[in-house]
């Protein structure tokens, strides 16, 4: 599932139009998909289904603590390097 989509020319992450969230928060700024981030890692969870694994999120590629905290509920581990 990808969730950033086009709708009459406006673009949108899940049901939230990204203009509107520009004019709010003002530019540049980073918008994430928190369906998108679940998705993939559900999909890769599946994938390994079959063995013994945890999934461990870099914590070094974006420690954004939303991002964190999603993971952390949907069972995900972390690689932390200081």
């Amino acid at each position: 599932m990808h969730s950033f989509r086009y709708f009459d020319g406006r673009l949108f992450c899940e049901e939230v139009e990204l203009a509107s969230v520009a004019e709010r928060f003002g530019t540049p700024l980073y918008v994430y998909s928190a369906g998108t981030i679940l998705d993939h890692y559900q999909r890769l969870d599946e994938a390994l289904a079959g063995l013994d694994h945890l999934i461990c999120y870099a914590v070094k590629a974006n420690s954004n603590r939303a991002i964190l905290h999603l993971l952390a509920e949907a069972g995900a581990g972390f690689d932390i390097v200081s």
